[in-house]
């Protein structure tokens, strides 16, 4: 576990449509989808008055967000709706310690707060194994497998949903250290982290045919902002740390893709959190800076050898995406190799990588996603005799993702064995139920178990209890803090 990011989550939205109507409402067939969710929880009693999406990284509150327009057309046309504006949140804390909601038009799962890198890894699958769930019990109630879900972040119409990575990180630093040694590897990350995309969206007359690395890259805009639904940044600046905020910020990355493949998303989390390490130590070995960090977003994604040469910043000379990984991935052995198991697997699993993916790419086509899938589609293409360009594609693109498990591909690909696994579905069932242990969302999870009715309302910083009483878990960030605070509610808690 690293000190200096004790905390980590991932937000995820689901692409969801009902398929046997001709106009398919996401907000409703959310609500249903949410409806259905049998794991006990606390249901709509989600705190909103400890949220204030206004707040930036940089110093300063916005007065009005790009979002609260559309939140206010989303507002009027919920008027019309027969529901109250809790009815249309579903808002669900459930067991162990995670969040399910509606989040407008799309279905969320936030994975409870999580210390390492394979706890929160079996959270994200178990988010999926929930999801999945509720909608093979809607189906059942419509009698047909008419409801979808999809782990992606484009429906190929223009519209991109999220996948945000969340690490609490220390407010000591200067926010510009953050972002200044942050910038080339989120960038760059994409190499194995990017989820393959189908050409591209055609967004200010650009295209694209085959497969590049990244979904989300077509949706990047700038490189810093505080919006989150447009004028996309490769870093997000809201400031909400759900922490002490004297000691605490919550880096909220929206850059990145929703990964099918767990592995994927363990070399995601794991390699972005130990850079963080190495920028909150100060151990980045000089300054690496791009020219245009946004356009390069695109760059690196629509070449998949990793060898586009990117503008340096000072220097004008040029760098590829692969000597940039090598550069962040050289200072993380050098000072952090040997501390932990998991951090071993990370960094020998990064290096493996990169080196494949420079000298034998097609090795990578049992866990990184867009190697899957261009295995999978490119032996599609030659089967059916295709090129790149046939929609055919993009549908396929859409159904890799699919939760399905008599549809998904990525699902069928798992059942045959294809694609590493990383974890036991005993694992990932354990996760559905279970809180991850030593965090605050243990406590969290652990209140709704045992004292459900007595819930009034539940925040990440917090529970309120319908007599009066508070459970403030804003202070609780590490294994230590979590075994104080039950010390401390033995009394109080039967059940500790």
């Amino acid at each position: 576990m690293s000190e200096l990011v004790p905390l980590m989550g991932i937000e995820t939205e689901y692409g969801i449509i009902r398929e046997d109507v001709e106009n398919s409402d996401p907000v409703e067939e959310s609500m249903q989808l949410l409806q259905r969710c049998e794991i006990p929880s606390v249901f709509r009693a989600w705190s909103y008055r400890y949220e204030n999406s206004h707040l930036d990284m940089r110093g300063f509150e916005v007065g009005s967000l790009a979002q609260d327009e559309e939140e206010d057309e989303f507002c009027a046309q919920d008027r019309k709706r027969p529901y109250s504006y809790m009815d249309m949140k579903c808002d669900r804390v459930l067991g162990n310690g995670a969040r399910f909601y509606n989040d407008h038009t799309h279905p969320e799962y936030t994975t409870p707060e999580c210390n390492s890198v394979f706890q929160l890894v079996t959270h994200d699958l178990a988010g999926e194994r929930i999801v999945a769930e509720c909608a093979r019990l809607r189906n059942q109630d419509l009698g047909q497998r008419a409801v979808q879900l999809f782990k992606n972040n484009t429906d190929y119409s223009g519209h991109s949903y999220g996948t945000h990575d969340n690490f609490l990180i220390p407010r000591n630093l200067p926010f510009d250290q953050w972002v200044q040694g942050l910038v080339p590897f989120l960038v760059t990350r994409q190499l194995f982290a990017g989820a393959g995309k189908v050409g591209s969206e055609n967004r200010k007359g650009e295209s694209h045919t085959g497969l590049q690395l990244s979904q989300r890259a077509d949706f990047i805009e700038s490189l810093l902002s505080i919006e989150t639904m447009t004028d996309r940044p490769i870093i997000n600046t809201r400031d909400e740390p759900h922490a002490t905020p004297e000691k605490y910020r919550r880096l909220h990355l929206i850059l990145g893709d929703a990964n099918m493949s767990a592995y994927a998303t363990a070399l995601r989390v794991g390699t972005t959190r130990l850079v963080l390490t190495l920028i909150g130590e100060g151990k980045i070995p000089g300054s690496l800076q791009l020219a245009d960090p946004v356009a390069d977003v695109k760059r690196v994604s629509r070449d998949k050898s990793g060898k586009v040469l990117l503008k340096r910043k000072s220097t004008g000379q040029t760098i590829t995406p692969l000597e940039i990984q090598y550069f962040y991935l050289d200072a993380v052995e050098q000072f952090y190799k040997g501390q932990c198991k998991e951090t071993d697997w990370v960094i020998h699993e990064w290096r493996r990588t990169l080196e494949q993916l420079q000298n034998s790419p097609e090795k990578l086509a049992d866990r990184i996603d867009w190697a899957i899938k261009e295995k999978l589609f490119t032996q599609f293409i030659e089967d059916e005799n295709l090129d790149w360009n046939d929609p055919w594609l993009k549908s396929l693109d859409l159904e890799y993702h699919n939760l399905d498990p008599e549809r998904g591909l990525y699902r069928g690909l798992e059942q045959e064995g294809n694609v590493l696994q990383l974890f036991s579905e005993t694992e990932i069932t354990q996760a559905v139920r279970q809180p991850p242990e030593g965090t605050r969302a243990m406590i969290r999870g652990m209140v709704v178990q045992n004292e459900l009715d007595n819930i009034k309302s539940i925040h990440w910083t917090g529970v309120d209890f319908v007599k009066g009483d508070r459970l403030d878990l804003t202070q609780v960030v590490t294994p230590n803090d979590v075994e104080k605070m039950l010390n401390s509610k033995k009394e109080q808690f039967a059940w500790i």
